[in-house]
């Protein structure tokens, strides 16, 4: 008596399950991830050999455009319940006899580069929209007259004695602008502070090296 053979089946994976997680993890990193925000000024810096990485927190930067304006920005820190934007916003106006309302403290705190004088940095805070915010950024002035760079710098150090300082230039920025950075940053007794450079190494070739 022959053997009855059960009809040969094809494996059947229920992938049911794999795209409901899929499903999770997408909607969990969507709620959790941080956008990047924009930068004050488009900056392309220079390429460097070095591999030692900035922080990502506890970090105030000063950004140099190629045509020399001056940009500022400083982090929350690693705990942003200390509100270091908003403390050292608050010590600006108390230097330059400006009262900035909580509502303006509180959107100062969530924004990130800026560079403009201080006294037109309420209507910076007021716009809405970002094209026309964008014609505030005239640069922080730092002359001998109105250094106040200087004094964002120095409020800044006071409000969160952990920041590391770095120094963001465009590649094609005079070196003399740069300079004009590193005296102010030496006069207020900053003596150590970081290039950001790109981090991609430039290869030199044979036929490039000088004879």
């Amino acid at each position: 008596m022959p053997k009855i053979k059960s009809p040969a089946r094809s494996p059947h994976i229920d992938m049911t399950p794999m795209v409901d997680l899929f499903s999770l993890l997408l909607t969990f990193f969507m709620l959790t991830a941080t956008f990047r925000p924009q930068e004050a000024t488009p900056i392309t810096t220079p390429s460097s050999v070095s591999e030692k990485t900035i922080p990502d927190n506890d970090l105030m930067t000063i950004f140099v455009a190629k045509d020399g304006k001056v940009f500022f920005n400083i982090d929350n820190g690693k705990d942003t319940t200390t509100h270091f934007r908003k403390k050292l916003l608050e010590k600006i106006g108390e230097q330059y006899k400006i009262t900035f309302t909580p509502q303006e403290l509180d959107k100062f705190g969530t924004m990130a580069a800026f560079g403009m004088p201080v006294k037109d940095i309420r209507a910076w805070l007021s716009e809405s929209d970002s094209k026309l915010r964008e014609k505030h950024m005239v640069g922080i002035p730092m002359d001998s007259t109105d250094n106040q760079l200087a004094w964002w710098v120095r409020l800044a150090r006071l409000t969160n004695t952990s920041a590391e300082v770095a120094i963001k230039g465009d590649g094609e920025t005079n070196y003399t602008d740069v300079k004009k950075v590193m005296d102010l940053l030496q006069e207020n007794k900053v003596n150590k502070f970081n290039l950001v450079t790109n981090l991609a190494k430039e290869e030199v070739l044979l036929k490039d090296l000088p004879k």
